[in-house]
């Protein structure tokens, strides 16, 4: 493909000690390891060199033979779609690696130099040495790696990129897969991040060999007889250091100037149909070579000289330290966990807010599924929040399994049976299935508000917010702030270029933006850096953190999450939400429990008292025990929370508890034995005051009917202007009738100061209980993945032992079976020499008869020799196996396979045909 510039003397280096050599190679092409690549690939002077016959692997599969078992259950780890059917052997496994959906996701999941070095690569001649490769990266004489930084970090790269399959080949003999060369070469659909252009060969490839002529000519150069000998002069001269550098000195003013835009790239300018005289110079010379009739690009091998030899203009081969925001409690982890503890307890008050709020029914469920915006906006004002805090409020129940939809034909929300076990708990239990849950989903509250694809806007607990992402991206937030000094909070911007470095963002040809929807608040910033800053916020919200340091308990949640970010290490980074998904529950559970046995001992004890005030308040300097809690929020109204929530009494307060079925003399007992203060007299004159009036007027259900004993009450009413909406009229001295229903009439004569209480058919106060509404069972949202998720231990292991049976039983030797159709013996396809690519054929079907097949088994039965059979089963999947025949008898054969290494017995009417090995 392209080409890379002579390395000026002693540059080139030797492989560093230890370096992988005959490790997997990426490619499944066959094409000779000695072909040049086109008129660039001879020497530096043009004239075409014949390379020395290839000593490793010429393909995948080889390559991939001679890897170990732990080396092809890495790769298998590292990219589990290629397990996706389990390949039938190692030259399907290769053909698979190669797929470009398979190769854009590994690509995906590559830190930043890695994918520098396989960019390197993408332009360089293949196969490309290490020194060239390295040269590439640091330039002529390491000028970019003084301090070695470059050089020592290559081979792990180089070991990154060879162990998911991407290159391959011994260090002397490099290869990128063909499919990931065509995707990180430069091209002008297709800029790449080097800022590279197309090789002098693909820029002339349209050029007319005269004007060919000319260009060679006014570059000094003797002319030649056809156009790829010319273009060959043309690359050598570009890549001779020397040479270039005598003609840019004599470059007229302003030349240099031109190229000087053009060499970091973007490759390409607009010129006019008169150019100025050093546009109309570099042109002349090549130097420039015209894309278009009103474009030149800049060719590779002139920028490569330009940029003394590097393919980067910044190379970054070690991530970006995560440093510690400037903050005063560096030294303080005590302030710390105080802080992270009272957000616990705050997130607790919250959710039980929210669903206490949709206690007897939540909002509609939209058409389209959902919370409408109206709703949402009541659902913040009733949190004292923002509306996208509760979103994410909204999210997290629903996440944890206390809040689903009810099912219902006029479907709402509401909270599930789950929440009434919930608040059972103690409170840092409570707390470990909300952060369980917020570590595990993938629905992102930050999204909603933004408008995907089709225009729509994304709602809160509606479809389109699942990002699989978020997962990864939160614990990867909780490792990096675990890795700094305790009680210190992250500098965000730091934190965003590590999480940049580690999964920069590349968006492949016909992918969608990985930034969030079109016209988002945030867009350009991309997705997994817009997830991180909600996790800063949601995990400070939520009390994992405190102050923006990771508590103790945000720190045992980490040390619990390590073994299963071990297995993830071993994928990259970080990885994916499948590998979430694949580590089991068992990980998360173990997490979340160690979490709350360190929270328990920062939370306070709920307490059984408050403090009553002369001012009608009581304040309850922490968290009150549930019963009591219970009451007092339907005895008074809660006026603020903070450290001590503050209650307020009020007549329509005590009216409320007495509604509940509460009496007067029941509401003092239950204050003088709860508070630590004796109780104010104005309280007590307000309960009793309320107490007497109350349940004075009855109303009832006729459409609805007032009674009273004190007539001239009710004249008072009917007096009133204020009841006219009422429609009341009288049917006698002490009842009065209304047109409207028994529950306006209450709130109606209530809200003119009166204090009725509603009574039954039979004329008993009926007492007023809030009416708890549940959905049916639900389980949590799953969450959802768009990958794979990282296969276990045990089906790599009988994947790796299912693929190399395969692989023996498609390549092994056999002897020659006679062709009963034309009456002569047929070769069977040998094993390939080392350095031979696969005989065409190789891997088809025996066909033998079914007496030829008998007693070839029933020999191979006597002298204990296995056999090579083809092998159809009652689902008409054909199959190759190696087997040892031990039993021949009732049309079956049995006998040990060494495909599926155990004993099984074969009907012989679907064995196709059979052959015996080859003798070694």
């Amino acid at each position: 493909m392209g080409t890379t510039p002579e390395a000026a003397p002693g540059s080139p280096q030797d492989p560093p000690d230890g370096s992988h050599t005959g490790s997997f190679d990426g490619s499944t092409e066959g094409t000779p390891e000695g072909t040049p690549d086109g008129p660039s690939g001879g020497p530096s002077d043009g004239t075409p060199a014949r390379a020395p016959a290839p000593s490793g692997p010429r393909t995948l599969a080889e390559a991939l033979r001679s890897c170990g078992d732990d080396e092809l259950a890495a790769l298998l780890r590292t990219r589990p779609d290629l397990l996706n059917p389990v390949p039938g052997d190692l030259t399907q496994l290769a053909t698979r690696a190669g797929t470009r959906a398979s190769v854009v996701r590994a690509l995906d999941r590559l830190d930043r130099f890695a994918l520098q070095t396989a960019e390197a690569l993408a332009v360089a001649l293949e196969p490309t040495p290490y020194g060239t490769l390295l040269a590439l990266l640091t330039g002529d004489d390491a000028y970019g790696d003084t301090d070695g930084t470059i050089a020592g970090a290559l081979p792990g790269a180089l070991g990154a990129l060879r162990a998911q399959a991407l290159v391959w080949g011994d260090d002397d003999r490099l290869r990128l897969v063909r499919t990931a060369r065509e995707l990180l070469t430069p091209s002008p659909a297709r800029p790449s991040p080097t800022g590279l252009g197309p090789t002098a060969a693909e820029a002339t490839a349209g050029m007319s060999p005269g004007r060919l002529q000319e260009v060679v000519t006014a570059a000094g150069l003797p002319s030649t007889h056809d156009p790829v000998s010319a273009v060959a002069a043309l690359t050598a001269l570009f890549t001779d250091r020397t040479r270039m550098a005598a003609l840019l000195d004599t470059a007229p003013p302003g030349a240099l100037a031109v190229l000087d835009r053009l060499v970091w790239g973007p490759p390409y300018g607009e010129v006019t149909a008169d150019p100025a005289p050093p546009v109309r110079w570099l042109r002349d010379r090549g130097l420039l070579l015209p894309a278009s009739p009103r474009t030149l690009v800049l060719p590779r091998e002139v920028a490569l000289h330009l940029r003394a030899g590097r393919a980067h203009r910044a190379p970054e081969p070690l991530p970006p330290e995560v440093r510690p925001a400037v903050s005063a409690l560096a030294a303080r982890p005590q302030v710390v966990d105080s802080t992270a503890a009272g957000q616990a307890l705050a997130a607790l008050s919250t959710v039980e807010d929210l669903l206490q709020d949709w206690h007897e029914g939540g909002p509609q469920v939209l058409r389209a599924g959902g919370l409408s915006v109206r709703d949402l906006k009541r659902t913040a004002v009733a949190l004292d929040a923002s509306e996208p805090m509760a979103a994410f409020w909204v999210e997290l129940a629903y996440a944890a399994g206390l809040l689903a939809s009810d099912g219902e034909a006029d479907e709402a929300y509401a909270p599930t049976p789950a929440y009434d076990d919930w608040l059972e708990l103690p409170a840092a239990d409570r707390w470990a299935v909300l952060a369980a849950a917020w570590l595990a989903a993938t629905r992102t509250p930050g999204l909603v508000g933004d408008v995907d694809g089709k225009g729509r806007t994304l709602a809160a607990l509606g479809p389109g917010i699942d990002r699989s992402v978020a997962p990864e991206v939160r614990r990867r937030v909780l490792t990096l702030l675990g890795a700094l000094p305790e009680a210190q909070a992250p500098d965000p911007d730091t934190l965003l270029a590590r999480l940049r470095w580690e999964r920069p963002l590349r968006r492949p040809e016909g992918a969608t933006g990985a930034a969030g929807p079109a016209g988002s608040a945030m867009d350009g910033m991309d997705l997994r850096a817009r997830v991180a800053t909600w996790t800063l916020a949601e995990a400070e919200s939520l009390g994992v953190t405190g102050r923006g340091a990771l508590a103790s308990h945000g720190r045992a949640l980490l040390a619990a999450l390590r073994p299963t970010a071990g297995t993830e290490a071993e994928a990259g980074p970080e990885a994916g939400a499948g590998a979430d998904a694949g580590a089991g529950g068992g990980g998360v559970g173990a997490a979340v429990r160690a979490a709350a046995d360190a929270l328990a001992p920062l939370l306070p004890a709920p307490l059984d008292h408050v403090l009553l005030q002369a001012d009608l308040t009581a304040v309850a300097p922490g968290p009150l025990e549930r019963p009591l809690a219970e009451t007092l929020s339907v005895l008074a109204d809660v006026e603020s929370k903070g450290g001590a929530t503050v209650y307020r009494f009020t007549p329509g307060s005590v009216r409320r508890a007495l509604d509940a079925g509460r009496t007067a003399s029941e509401l003092h007992a239950l204050l003088a034995a709860h508070s630590r203060t004796p109780v104010p007299q104005p309280l007590s004159y307000l309960i009793d005051d309320v107490a007497r009036r109350h349940g004075h007027l009855r109303i009832g259900a006729a459409s609805a009917y007032v009674r009273c004993d004190d007539d001239a009450l009710l004249d008072e009413i009917l007096a009133d202007k204020r009841s006219a909406g009422l429609r009341l009229r009288r049917l006698a001295p002490t009842v009065v009738a209304s047109a409207a229903d028994p529950a306006t009439l209450l709130t109606g004569l209530r809200s003119m100061g009166y204090a009725p209480a509603a009574e039954s058919a039979e004329g008993d106060v009926l007492i007023a209980r809030a009416h708890a509404r549940r959905t049916p069972p639900r389980k949590p949202p799953a969450p959802q993945s768009d990958g794979l998720p990282v296969p276990a231990p045990a089906l790599l292991a009988a994947a790796v032992k299912a693929i190399r049976a395969g692989d023996l039983a498609a390549t092994v030797a056999r002897k020659p079976v006679h062709d009963t159709a034309h009456g002569a013996a047929r070769e069977s396809a040998p094993a390939p020499g080392p350095d031979e690519a696969p005989a065409p054929g190789r891997g088809e079907l025996p066909r033998t008869s079914a007496a030829e097949t008998l007693a070839t088994v029933q020999a191979a039965a006597m002298t204990g020799s296995a056999v090579w059979i083809g092998y159809v089963n009652a689902d008409g999947a054909a199959s190759q196996r190696v087997i040892a025949p031990v039993r021949v008898e009732g049309g079956f054969v049995t006998g040990y396979d060494h495909t599926a290494d155990e004993v099984r017995t074969y009907p012989l009417h679907r064995i196709t045909g059979v052959a015996e090995l080859a003798e070694d």
